[in-house]
């Protein structure tokens, strides 16, 4: 528990050597980093109310030029965006006995609280953030590992994930659509392990020498991030950082590593970091829609024809994310096993 940020860095007066990152990688003054406004945001409502086909194309727009967007009007009610950030937050203030039953260094348990990455012992620079994630799909297999603390947290939690992952297959049959791959492609296989993780960033002493998390690429299909109303996203485009703008009640929308493969990199999925600053907690939660672990992954087969060739072998998705972890390369390279050379 003495390992967790939140258990810490309140007290600290600098930036421990550990937390430090090699200069080439440092956000450096990002003050100077935009707000991106052509970020695309999305009302699902109002698109879906003008056809089907408009938020379909705004969708699929949305995700071949930036690998993201924020949806607004997507049905999830705001009540419950509310009371689900504001438990997760009252979870980090708790005391240490309390959040010591969740606490774990054990990356195979199913719900655990640690700090940086799984990995800490054995890392040369120390992320600045505290997570806490469980499994969450089905929700009856895994709400009894959820914390017991706040009493309210299990109730609420559980009907924020029913109702992310109802969005998220209403978002995923829409990119089906686009792609012309059938509405029911993403099915059970390729969605069947969930995720819900909190990344709580304390204030930093230098938020110009570390980070939340470095620059990567999701492993995951697809990510829905609920932000709180605290600056902290970046997005890598053109060689350059944009910032990705809070909006109250959206969800920023990311395309994960096999998204770009089942489109054929039709799709791509997007770099991006997390930024701490030195007055405010930031606090996001994260709700990940993965492959389950023997799901084949591989370019939908109604893509590939005499002029479009298959980028990708087809692969286990355990066999990815083995290579994920053990390469260490978080961004385009962790697919490059699985590039067929055309």
């Amino acid at each position: 528990m003495e390992k967790l940020l939140t258990s810490w860095s309140s007290t600290a007066k600098s930036l421990p050597e550990n937390y430090v990152f090699p200069v080439d990688l440092r956000p450096g003054d990002t003050i100077f980093v935009p707000i991106c406004n052509t970020l695309p945001v999305i009302d699902l409502e109002v698109a879906l109310a003008r056809g089907r086909d408009v938020a379909v194309q705004q969708i699929l727009n949305a995700c071949q030029d930036y690998g993201l967007f924020q949806v607004i009007n997507h049905g999830v009610d705001n009540d419950l965006l509310s009371d689900t950030m504001s438990v997760v937050k009252e979870f980090f203030d708790m005391s240490n006995e309390d959040k010591a039953s969740v606490y774990s260094e054990d990356p195979s348990k199913k719900s655990r609280l640690y700090t940086s990455t799984y990995d800490y012992d054995n890392e040369k620079v120390h992320l600045w953030r505290d997570n806490l994630r469980h499994h969450c799909y089905p929700i009856e297999d895994y709400i009894h590992l959820w914390p017991q603390k706040p009493a309210r947290y299990r109730d609420i939690v559980g009907k924020y994930s029913l109702r992310v992952g109802n969005l998220s297959s209403k978002i995923l049959e829409l990119i089906s659509e686009g792609l012309g791959i059938g509405p029911d492609y993403f099915g059970e296989g390729l969605t069947g392990a969930q995720l819900f993780s909190v990344n709580h960033y304390p204030p930093c002493p230098s938020p110009n020498l570390a980070l939340g998390l470095p620059k990567h690429c999701d492993a995951s299909l697809i990510t829905f991030l609920l932000q709180d109303d605290i600056y902290g996203l970046q997005v890598y485009r053109n060689n350059e950082w944009l910032g990705v703008q809070p909006i109250p009640n959206a969800f920023v929308v990311i395309l994960g590593h096999q998204a770009q493969v089942v489109s054929n990199g039709k799709l791509i999925s997007p770099e991006h970091r997390a930024i701490t600053n030195s007055t405010t907690n930031r606090t996001s939660i994260v709700y990940s829609i993965n492959p389950t672990p023997d799901s084949i992954i591989e370019p939908a087969k109604v893509l590939i024809n005499e002029t479009n060739r298959p980028l990708y072998r087809a692969f286990q998705f355990k066999e990815f994310l083995k290579t994920y972890e053990e390469k260490k390369d978080y961004n385009e390279g962790a697919l490059e096993d699985f590039k067929i050379n055309v």
